[in-house]
């Protein structure tokens, strides 16, 4: 996951560099096979993909969709992707998910509010044959495909990677995302296994909602005071490093995500570490729905595994994902090997098939 942000669309984004595979290396671990699929009655002819996503206006979401739409134009055999996007909790995502399959879509990519609430419908729509991949977050639902970057792994490394700058004592601001979302328990479960081995830090808990201007606001307010020694974000990076300008503090290591804003800032600077989490994991989503629609059998669980970059020992790869002509917000890995097979204009235009 990543902020919150003005609602902008992801078309004609300016990207004047390409990005290096390498420079935000990312390796997919495969799971347990679906060896009993019933999906790919329609290879080889035109699908369509739904995507439900509940949190709108949000830079890394939105950049998520066009991933799906990207990969959806790259396979050639995607007709049409629809996309409910709005703000809500699992009902009103139940809501979406119910109003996709009433549109008969084929395969549903979901960015699940809830680990196990949404179970039913996701099971009410694999019982009609339609594919569905969870991304970004898991599900527990029977059937269901996953595709994840390793969250409780990026909670972990971040706060380890933070808690060693901090020569293991101190006190972190720990900005969090959204209570009860999946992605956002699961870092919060790697961070506390990093706390049982740092007696000495720390922590103050904050709620950020993954939004960019609240969270630079509340960092603000709580660095001002100087008794903190880290920040730990969990994706609300740059304006943190902003708040710390503004409250005229000392520059202390503040840990985030690939967001491009973010990366400039390390670079020029700014003491931090970058911990990767695509946003194209929408992307890896579309391609596994696809390889199920046509019968290929894909794993279940697909799992990313994130790598942390600092300026120190990280610095090259850094260097070579920044763009200065990229959205501030924008995700910095654009391809993941094996798993996306779209263009970066593919991904920049944000259009789908048809559009």
């Amino acid at each position: 996951m990543a902020a919150n942000k003005t609602p902008r669309s992801g078309r004609g984004i300016s990207l004047a560099t390409i990005v290096v595979v390498s420079a935000l290396a990312l390796t997919a671990c495969g799971g347990e096979k679906n060896a009993d699929s019933t999906a790919g009655t329609k290879a080889g002819g035109k699908f369509v993909i739904g995507v439900s996503n509940t949190l709108a206006g949000n830079g890394w979401r939105e950049e998520m969709i066009c991933a799906v739409k990207a990969e959806s134009v790259a396979s050639g055999v995607v007709s049409k992707v629809i996309a409910v996007s709005k703000n809500g909790g699992p009902t009103d995502q139940i809501q979406d998910l119910q109003s996709l399959i009433s549109q008969g879509v084929n395969a549903i990519v979901v960015n699940p509010a809830d680990r196990d609430k949404l179970n039913p419908v996701i099971e009410e729509a694999i019982a009609q044959g339609i594919v569905v991949v969870a991304v970004d977050s898991p599900v527990s639902a029977k059937g269901a495909y996953v595709a994840v970057n390793d969250q409780k792994a990026w909670g972990k490394l971040t706060a380890e990677w933070l808690f060693k700058q901090m020569g293991g004592t101190g006190k972190v601001l720990y900005m969090r995302g959204i209570e009860g979302v999946p992605a956002d328990s699961d870092r919060h479960a790697g961070v506390k296994e990093a706390l049982a081995t740092y007696s000495g830090i720390t922590v103050k808990e904050v709620w950020t909602g993954w939004d960019y201007t609240k969270a630079g606001e509340i960092a603000v307010q709580e660095l001002s005071s100087g008794s903190y020694q880290g920040v730990w974000t969990s994706g609300t990076d740059y304006t943190v490093v902003n708040a710390i300008q503004t409250a005229g503090i000392k520059p202390i290591p503040v840990t985030g995500q690939e967001t491009n804003a973010f990366i400039g800032q390390l670079i020029n600077g700014a003491p931090g570490a970058v911990t990767t989490n695509p946003a194209i994991i929408g992307g890896v989503g579309a391609h596994v729905a696809i390889e199920a629609l046509q019968g290929k059998k894909p794993n279940l669980q697909t799992i990313l595994t994130p790598k942390v970059l600092d300026a120190t020992t990280g610095k090259a790869d850094l260097q070579a994902a920044y763009d200065p002509k990229l959205d501030q917000l924008y995700s910095s890995t654009f391809s993941i090997d094996g798993l996306t097979t779209f263009t970066r204009s593919q991904l920049t235009s944000c259009k789908g098939p048809g559009e």
